[in-house]
């Protein structure tokens, strides 16, 4: 199935670009979107005192980066899947996913933000990377392989 897609040139032209998107989101994120928390991680964080947040307007950025991050890799998943129901599901756990994790992000930096900077890290790493869709390729690649 792999080789399929990328024997297309088209296929691999659109995975090259989506590539590049997630590159360039990566590399403009500081200008494109709001997050103290950054700079803050860059440095030696434990002996910092947590930074002053805008919440709503963080969590406006977390959830347009989230959701240009979904949509590449709902894109990624259909060129390389092209199954609706694939993609249905994986619609419904990027939303599940996010709500859980904005929810958790805020929850702990409510009532943990000092004892708890490395869960924010970890958590905030999973709603502003892409990181979902190197596990959804390969489980749904398994899941083709399997019951083809």
């Amino acid at each position: 199935m792999l080789q399929k897609v990328l024997s297309n040139k088209t296929s691999s032209f659109h995975i090259l670009l989506i590539l590049m998107c997630f590159i360039s989101i990566r590399a403009f994120e500081n200008h494109l979107f709001y997050d103290p928390l950054l700079n803050f991680y860059k440095q030696n964080f434990q002996n910092l005192r947590f930074p002053e947040i805008n919440n709503f307007k963080l969590a406006l950025h977390f959830t347009l980066r989230y959701v240009l991050n979904s949509i590449l890799s709902v894109l990624l998943l259909w060129i390389l899947f092209k199954d609706i129901s694939l993609i249905n599901f994986s619609i419904f756990l990027y939303l599940f996913l996010f709500i859980i994790l904005l929810s958790s992000f805020f929850y702990v930096m409510r009532f943990y933000s000092n004892e708890g900077k490395m869960i924010l890290f970890y958590i905030r790493r999973f709603i502003i990377q892409p990181i979902f869709i190197m596990l959804f390729i390969p489980a749904f690649w398994y899941q083709k392989k399997r019951n083809s």
